[in-house]
């Protein structure tokens, strides 16, 4: 393997392809596959690996993403931090369908999916307080188009899939003020940390969650309304993104990396 890159990008539903004029890098890792091949190129003078988590044609269901291989294949590419732009849905009326949601807490509701690079018998305890990091964030707010709106900060809560939530279950989340709701983020941003990567998680609200039904102009969400929204919005994620990642720093002396220089991530 030859290719190396220093930005990562991860694909999420209906964002399959990111860079033109990519070099293609074929991996195995101890845990298996990851999702696909990774892709490299260039944008804006940085180095970027891409990779679709659901597969190129989204064969892929996000109970059985192989999130290890994934976040492996990154780190095995040279890359120190990582955009991960998802599909989510909202849970609050004021987030809208076409809106951005630049994430800083998370809550995880998933159930069974391999989630530690520490299965023993290294053992290893990482911080998690704060899972999205704030640099990153702040330089995809500041790399926004002004045709786009993007919500400074939001709770996701991440649930297994891939169904839907009930009713009930979307005005739980809802009633405790979370803001959006999506299947991916964890593990995701759990093993970026283990490895010591940076990580921002951009989420594009799809449609609104079953629980805001009865809000005036709010309908059940369906896969063919999602679908058509993310259709309508690649090429402004594709847009924000090479409007940031030229400005991402790419340097260890940042706080997500506090504790983890000598920590655990070391025996990895």
């Amino acid at each position: 393997m030859t290719a190396e890159a220093e930005i990562g990008v991860f694909g999420g539903s209906g964002f399959y392809e990111f860079l033109d004029d990519v070099e293609t890098v074929e991996l195995d890792t101890r845990w298996g596959p990851p999702s696909a091949p990774v892709s490299i190129g260039t944008v804006g003078g940085r180095r970027v690996a891409f990779l679709p988590r659901h597969g190129v044609k989204h064969t892929i269901p996000p109970h059985k993403v192989n999130y290890r291989a994934n976040l492996w294949a990154m780190r095995v590419v040279g890359v120190e931090r990582i955009v991960s732009p998802c599909a989510a849905g909202s849970l609050q009326p004021h987030i809208a369908p076409g809106h951005f949601v630049a994430l800083d807490q998370l809550v995880d509701h998933t159930a069974g999916r391999s989630d530690t690079f520490y299965d023993g018998p290294d053992v290893g305890h990482v911080s998690f307080a704060d899972p999205y990091c704030p640099e990153l964030r702040s330089t995809l707010l500041a790399a926004a188009p002004q045709d786009v709106r993007v919500h400074p900060n939001g709770t996701v809560v991440v649930v297994q899939g891939p169904r839907f939530s009930t009713r009930a279950e979307s005005n739980w989340y809802r009633s405790a003020g979370w803001e959006v709701i999506n299947m991916t983020q964890y593990p995701e941003a759990f093993l970026a940390r283990e490895l010591g990567i940076c990580f921002a998680g951009l989420a594009l609200i799809t449609d609104y969650d079953t629980g805001l039904e009865g809000v005036d102009g709010i309908e059940p969400v369906t896969m063919d309304v999602v679908f058509k929204v993310l259709d309508d919005n690649v090429s402004r994620t594709r847009e924000l993104l090479f409007n940031a990642i030229p400005a991402i720093a790419t340097t260890r002396a940042c706080r997500c990396h506090e504790g983890l220089e000598q920590g655990p991530v070391d025996r990895l």
